[in-house]
């Protein structure tokens, strides 16, 4: 990453829901333009129709290109220019349409590395971006991580198989290193049903685990949903991997209090959604809460900066200070050298003359 503020692309979401609003309290507050510099991904006609009808302070820089983004300010890309009727409150195909434009031309240049992390506004079409990653809904005591993306419970348990299950917990451990910095990641993985007694655990979920551990992952289970979740268990873990939606969701949001955000793992920048939907009653009353948005550009800020961390050391790889011998054991590299002899019985040595000893006593 470059010597710059931290770039956070935003979409403006469902253009009748609660987005341009979050938008624009979130930004109301000055450290925030401190602490990255924001992207919104929208048009400039819709933004300003908020802006007068939530007599809102802040203003946008409207930018045509990336290369025009600048610090200390909010820029607005424009995505489009059409004109698009605003019914706040109310959703519409146009409106859909006006989110969907705004998330197609950020997941367009996320693939080309143009910034540096992206939050996405609410909006019901986001969770097509969970074709490109892994769901995980977290905050700072909590992490579930959903296993499948299929909205039918009946075809869950097609979709858990071994490779899948191997390919998921990787991404999981993988953001929990790279994106968090937790060194050594405590992964566990739910069964699939009640009891945990079932062929799947015993045919798909237990071997995945087991290949993982002899890979060197710290990852544990099958565990039963209601008795992982109901005895505390969950505390010992850095994250779980639920394998199906309302089993993740339901305890978090049990269990969980506010701050809540939706994280997006295995994607090639940092990528968060608020924990909240387009709230479409909430439209202009000014009770929509802000911090969900807020919450997601700070886990996507301190996301980035790990990432950054994290991988630079890796770019230039010291070289190894010695060479080890095949045949050389840890004992023999770390045992200590023997003390050398007395320095004048070698020195006499050196002359060739044989070392001065005293003779024996005779009894």
């Amino acid at each position: 990453m470059e010597e710059r503020k931290i770039r956070v692309a935003i979409t403006h979401g469902d253009t009748n829901g609660i987005g341009y609003e979050l938008v624009y309290r979130a930004f109301s507050a000055p450290e925030m333009l401190e602490l990255c510099t924001p992207i919104v991904y929208g048009s400039p006609k819709i933004a300003a129709y908020y802006r007068k009808a939530l007599n809102a302070e802040a203003a946008f820089s409207i930018i045509g290109s990336l290369d025009d983004v600048r610090d200390g300010r909010v820029n607005l890309l424009t995505c489009f220019d059409d004109e698009v009727k605003v019914e706040m409150g109310h959703p519409t195909p146009e409106s859909a349409e006006a989110g969907r434009k705004a998330l197609v031309r950020a997941l367009a240049d996320l693939q080309d590395g143009l910034f540096d992390g992206l939050v996405l506004a609410p909006f019901s079409s986001n969770r097509e971006v969970l074709n490109q990653g892994l769901l995980v809904l977290m905050n700072e005591t909590l992490r579930i991580a959903i296993a499948t993306k299929s909205s039918s419970l009946k075809d869950v348990a097609a979709e858990v198989t071994k490779e899948h299950l191997l390919a998921q917990t990787s991404a999981l451990h993988g953001m929990l290193k790279r994106d968090l910095r937790i060194s050594n990641p405590r992964v566990a993985l739910l069964s699939l049903n009640p009891g945990g007694d079932g062929p799947e655990e015993a045919e798909v979920i237990a071997p995945a685990i087991s290949e993982l551990v002899a890979g060197g992952k710290q990852v544990f289970g099958p565990y039963a949903a209601d008795d992982f979740f109901g005895t505390g268990k969950y505390e010992a873990f850095d994250a779980v991997l639920a394998m199906y939606h309302d089993q993740g969701v339901a305890p978090f949001k049990a269990l969980s209090a506010e701050e809540n955000v939706c994280y997006v793992a295995g994607l090639p920048v940092p990528v968060a959604m608020t924990g909240i939907g387009p709230s479409y009653e909430q439209v202009g009353k000014g009770t929509a809460d802000e911090n969900s948005l807020r919450h997601a550009i700070y886990s996507v800020i301190d996301a980035a900066r790990n990432r950054a961390n994290y991988d630079a050391p890796l770019v230039n790889p010291l070289p190894k200070l010695y060479h080890e011998k095949r045949d050389e054991s840890e004992k023999v590299r770390f045992s200590i050298p023997k003390k050398r002899e007395n320095r004048e019985p070698a020195a006499e040595k050196a002359d060739g003359q044989q070392p001065h000893t005293e003779p024996e006593k005779k009894a």
